[in-house]
């Protein structure tokens, strides 16, 4: 039986699919890129992502006018992209593991209107204890956390051994968790939040800002290069005592470079941005310091630095340790993982959890923001997250997808609705938009994949 390519006929006669043709007539226009990166061992499909982020901020920024790639914009973009990125490196591991997980954006609401009302009302006034010790954020952090492993755990509890479709489970959690949100105080907003808890957002208290300023995000951006140097060392070391093959020197070297570049760069950047100058004056006056003429840099965002750990810590759970692997073979073949003696009952129902605490980490980011917990916090988060996910290249046929595709599917998310914004686009526009970008890149991703197989 013949097999179709561009240009040429089926085995009955007939032309090629015109979107068959077109894949492979992009396939065959980037065979060449492709066999320059390959000596790179690059992820192909996140480089693609990379391409079309920076397309996508290049237009953004000419139809703007040069206000899309200003520092203020892109470290709000920062700020943006970090709770749904915290909450797409666990969607990445339920959709690898086959399952889905519709629930998170009202556990979000939920778990942000929980620590909401722990720290402004159940700890100060039924406990009476006051407002604002030192101690409040903290337990809040601790408690939530807590409550979403609790939640995920319960949900993949009833998925894993109850047997239930994960998409009812978490569809029924969906409406769930959004209706408690009315039962704490009939749907009213809570506020103000612990001063030090807001810091988790990124916001400004008086002179307490919720970034880590200039000195301390350069030390990171040189803690996360030497990072990148001694894994590249280390991995570099283990492909040869097990005798595969390891990259040329100068790949090593390219790679290394780039990525320590785009640190530095995201630094320079959060750097760019100066505090607003009343709180530039303020800062100032305290530090006894006059205010520099280009003002005082803002740095890298709270947000991001927790996004940052939470990205590591999840990254080395889903490559170093069992769980992941546990994780990823049970998406690749459920019954041959069973048979393997996986636990795969278990396995899931911590992916859950995982998930579950996650969504919590992410409530504390968004509520410490606005410091304050309303109804509607995390509406159609879940539709986010879940588009991050798939954009940065995880599978639902299960087994295949990374946690850096997810954040930077998270960013691609995040800079369309932040560039329809500054162009002035009505929401229900934003959200066809990012609806169709979602169908093309699932389709897409469909279509290579036929094509490779």
């Amino acid at each position: 039986m013949g097999v179709s390519v561009p240009g040429e006929a089926t085995a009955q006669g007939q032309p090629a699919p015109p979107i068959r043709s077109f894949v492979g007539a992009l396939r065959s226009a980037f065979a060449p890129v492709a066999g320059l990166l390959r000596p790179l061992e690059v992820d192909t499909r996140l480089l693609g992502l990379v391409a079309a982020l920076a397309v996508i901020w290049i237009v953004f920024d000419v139809l703007s006018g040069g206000t899309f790639l200003s520092p203020r914009n892109l470290w709000n973009l920062s700020v943006q992209s970090a709770s749904i990125g915290i909450m797409a490196t666990g969607m990445v591991l339920i959709i690898v593991s086959r399952n889905i997980d519709l629930s998170v954006g009202s556990m979000l609401g939920f778990f942000g209107y929980t620590m909401a009302m722990l720290q402004a009302v159940w700890i100060p006034q039924s406990l009476g204890l006051g407002f604002g010790q030192p101690y409040t954020w903290i337990v809040t952090l601790v408690v939530g956390i807590a409550l979403g492993a609790a939640i995920g755990g319960l949900q993949g509890f009833i998925v894993a051994f109850g047997g239930v479709p994960s998409f009812i489970v978490t569809l029924g959690g969906l409406l769930v968790w959004r209706g408690l949100i009315f039962r704490y105080a009939q749907g009213q907003t809570i506020a103000p939040l612990d001063t030090t808890f807001q810091m988790l957002g990124g916001g400004v208290v008086g002179t307490r800002v919720g970034a880590l300023g200039e000195w301390p995000s350069w030390g990171l951006g040189a803690v996360i290069c030497v990072a990148i140097v001694f894994l590249q060392i280390a991995a570099r070391r283990r492909r040869r005592r097990y005798g595969f093959p390891v990259r040329p020197m100068w790949a090593e070297f390219l790679v290394g470079t780039v990525t320590c570049g785009v640190v530095l760069g995201t630094v320079w950047v959060a750097n760019s941005y100066p505090l607003p100058p009343n709180v530039a004056e303020q800062v100032a006056a305290e530090k006894g310091i006059p205010v520099p003429p280009g003002g005082i840099p803002t740095g890298v965002a709270f947000p991001v630095v927790i996004m940052l750990i939470v990205t590591l810590v999840v990254t080395f759970l889903a490559t170093r340790r069992r769980f992941g692997r546990y994780v990823y073979a049970i998406g690749g073949n459920p019954d041959a993982a069973a048979l393997a003696g996986i636990n795969v009952r278990r396995t899931i129902m911590l992916t859950f959890a995982l998930m579950g605490s996650l969504a919590a980490v992410s409530a504390a980011v968004q509520t410490a923001r606005l410091d304050a917990a309303v109804t509607n916090l995390g509406v159609q988060n879940e539709l986010d997250v879940i588009s991050a996910a798939v954009i940065g290249g995880t599978s639902f046929a299960g087994g295949i997808g990374t946690v850096p595709g997810a954040i930077l599917g998270a960013v691609v998310m995040q800079s369309l609705r932040s560039g329809m914004v500054l162009l002035l686009v009505d929401s229900p526009t934003q959200d066809i938009v990012v609806g169709i970008v979602l169908v093309v890149a699932v389709g897409l991703d469909t279509l290579f994949r036929r094509r490779v197989s």
